[in-house]
């Protein structure tokens, strides 16, 4: 029987409906319904209980996610063995991250030693990345923040300060550092909830009893310093991923109370793999 519907089963599972395992495994809906069918029609049992576009599974579909989850991953270590046994001339590493600050060079620095492999990189929030790995889709993950996960292996890479960056023309621009009390009242412009700078800041913020107003909530970087460019508030963001320009100023925060974490991750059960191991092994003199 083709794993294809052990992999639709599996991501089914895992996102909850038809529709978000097609978006994961970039297939079409009806492709994804047509494979659990079948499974169901083969099996003469129900895998799913169906409460609207929700799926969870029945305690036969809980039985057999575990050993779909078995065969998958003896699958794509069979195919991964295969692709390491030779001396890594050519072939493929997949990468995910969350942002291009430290995956660019780690890519760098493994091309200089493997410059016949072909790298890719998928972006992505974090939960994607993680979802990515999980999936086979990429080898690699490079996230901020720990995600601990018994199937997961992580390598902390470099750890930085938040920082804060302000127009030129903010009051608190024409200072290198500030108190974190001084944000009390502050307009800060924050990442979505979710995100691991907007966390660790949050948190430092709490434990100072320090209240900034937070009008603005941002989904990416880009957007955050185009709306600190245009005057709107104070930017924050990892030390590692501020970009210079004309208009901005960095601004420490006394003490550095806040600071987020990189983290290389692969599946525990690839963590003695060829391709991994050469990969985690180009990245050390980087630390």
């Amino acid at each position: 029987m083709s794993t294809a519907r052990y992999r639709a089963l599996v991501a089914v599972a895992q996102h909850g409906s038809l529709s978000a395992a097609a978006r994961a495994l970039g297939l079409s809906q009806p492709t994804i319904s047509s494979q659990i069918a079948t499974l169901e029609r083969q099996s003469r049992v129900d895998l799913f209980h169906r409460q609207g576009y929700r799926m969870t599974l029945t305690t036969a579909g809980a039985r057999l996610f575990t050993l779909a989850q078995r065969l998958l991953s003896v699958e794509s270590e069979t195919e991964f063995f295969l692709r390491d046994a030779g001396e890594l001339r050519q072939g493929e590493l997949n990468l995910g991250a969350v942002g291009p600050f430290h995956v660019i060079e780690m890519v760098a620095a493994y091309h200089a030693l493997y410059p016949g492999m072909r790298l890719s990189i998928r972006m992505g929030n974090s939960q994607q990345v993680l979802r990515d790995l999980e999936n086979y889709t990429t080898d690699v993950a490079v996230l901020a923040g720990l995600h601990e996960h018994p199937d997961l292996m992580a390598l902390e890479y470099a750890q930085h300060a938040v920082i804060l960056f302000a127009h030129v023309d903010h009051p608190l621009a024409r200072r290198s550092e500030v108190d974190i009390t001084e944000l009390n009242g502050q307009l800060l412009l924050m990442r979505e909830r979710g995100s691991t700078t907007r966390a660790t800041m949050e948190a430092a913020l709490a434990q100072a009893r320090v209240t900034p107003r937070t009008a603005l909530e941002i989904g990416s970087r880009e957007a955050i310093r185009e709306a600190v460019v245009r005057g709107l508030g104070l930017g924050v963001v990892s030390e590692a991923e501020f970009i210079p320009g004309p208009l901005l100023r960095p601004i420490r925060i006394k003490g550095d109370p806040a600071s987020t974490t990189t983290y290389v991750y692969c599946m525990r059960a690839r963590s003695e793999s060829v391709l991994i191991g050469s990969f985690l092994a180009s990245i050390q003199r980087l630390r």
